[in-house]
This record gives C-alpha cells, sequence and structure tokens, in this order.
C-alpha cells in the first residue's frame, strides 16, 4: 500500500522529513520528552516531521492496554508506564527502535491506514534481507514463520496521536538477547514466541536494517525530502 503525497499541480509534493540516527543508547524518559517537544514543534510549523532511530538500555514499557499480570519479572529491568497504544514490551541493545513523527492532517488523518503504513514498511525493510514478515489478524506487529507449527515475533508496533501528529512508533530486533523477552508476555501473546534477525541466521547489524527503513519508507508513506539531523536543527534555530 502506497499513500498518496500530496499534490502540485498534479505532480506529488515530496515533504520533508528529518532522519535521525541517535548514538549510544538513549535514556527512555528523554525519548519521550524529545518525542512530546517534537510533536508540538511539528504541530506548530517550527520543525519538519521527524523519523528518530535509537537504541535504549534493558528496560520494559507498559502500553495503555497492558496488564499487570503480564509483567513476569518486574524487578529485572527497569519499567515505564508509556502512552503508547498495546501492552508490555521489551526495549534493549541490539534492538532498533524507530519513533516516528508525522502530521496525518497533512498526510491524511487515518490513525489505522497510519498503523498498516508502519507494517508495511518493516515488511519491506525486512524483504531487503529475504524475510518474509507477515502481518496477523489481532495480533499488531509483524511476524516471521519459523516452520509449519511455529511463527515468532520480529517486530513490534505501538503509537500514540496527539493533535494528528504521531509519535512512538516501531521495534525492530536485531541482534538483542531475546532472553530479555522471558521478564514479560511481550504483547500480552504467550502463544509465540521472539525472534530476530540474528537469530533467523543472519548477520545483519542496526545500519544494514537503519538503510533498508530509509529505501523503503517513501515508497509505503510518499515521496519524501530527507532532512539530515544537522540541516533540522539550522532550520529550527533560524
Amino acid at each position: 500500500m502506497e499513500r498518496h503525497a500530496p499534490q502540485h499541480q498534479g505532480q506529488p509534493v515530496a515533504l520533508p522529513v528529518e532522519w535521525r540516527v541517535e548514538p549510544g543508547l538513549t535514556d527512555y524518559p528523554a525519548a519521550v520528552a524529545a518525542m512530546e517537544a517534537r510533536v508540538a514543534a511539528i504541530r506548530e510549523g517550527r520543525a519538519p516531521e521527524l523519523v528518530w532511530l535509537v537504541e535504549h538500555p534493558p528496560l520494559y514499557t507498559a502500553g495503555t492496554s497492558a496488564r499487570d499480570g503480564d509483567l513476569l519479572q518486574p524487578d529485572r529491568f527497569p519499567v515505564y508506564r508509556s502512552g503508547r497504544g498495546g501492552e508490555f514490551t521489551y526495549h534493549g541493545p541490539g534492538q532498533r527502535v524507530v519513533y516516528v513523527m508525522l502530521d496525518l492532517k497533512r498526510r491524511g488523518p487515518d490513525v489505522r491506514r497510519f498503523v498498516t503504513d508502519l507494517e508495511e514498511w518493516i515488511i519491506r525493510a525486512l524483504a531487503a534481507f529475504s524475510v518474509d514478515g507477515e502481518r496477523r489478524d489481532g495480533r499488531v506487529g509483524i511476524w516471521v514463520a519459523r516452520n509449519k507449527d511455529r511463527e515468532d515475533k520480529i517486530a513490534a508496533i505501538g503509537v500514540r496521536v496527539r493533535r494528528w501528529v504521531t509519535y512512538h512508533g516501531i521495534s525492530i530486533n536485531v541482534e538483542p538477547d531475546l532472553d530479555h523477552f522471558s521478564g514479560i508476555v511481550p504483547c500480552g501473546i504467550s502463544a509465540h514466541g521472539v525472534t530476530s534477525l540474528v537469530d533467523l541466521g543472519l548477520p545483519i547489524g542496526l545500519p544494514d536494517l537503519d538503510a533498508a527503513l530509509r529505501a523503503a519508507f517513501p515508497g509505503v508513506f510518499g515521496a519524501t525530502q530527507w532532512v539530515e539531523a544537522e540541516a533540522a536543527e539550522e532550520r529550527q534555530r533560524a
């Protein structure tokens, strides 16, 4: 599914989107505060939309539908209550978290379609490594069939929308410690496991996934004019 970009004289308008890859490990509360500030700036026209790629130290987050009983080891890692949709999930080194801040008022005020677009974006990025990511009815996220009796989750989705600007986003397992997921019931689903690109036997690093995500983005979200982080900072100061 391809989102149609705004048109000018019959031609797609390439919307400016900042692409930022954060070095090191990003503190979760600081990330949430930064997203909230950026959402306000996007809404007010002071900053471009943003795709922000981070890694977090080991932690659990609880979405708005999280059940206390799904937190199996509450003292294992820090636990943060999040305003995103969904249930419990794990973030940690080796997992790419992508916070997606887009203005749906410009792109089309349809949250369900936005979630579907996020799914399609992940599927296309995984396809660059010959991984067949799949949707499942009633289970948000992207799944990989291991054999006829087993399928594992490789990517999670949890979003929030404030005045039609999105934030939070997706996480894709590249090479996290999969044992860390055992402290929760991931996304409230106990009948299936989790996997990663490396667990699937692929020698993939975060930069490889980042490149695949960047390449797949315009085909899903429409014509895009990438703004590098330094240029975006100069634009905000102007």
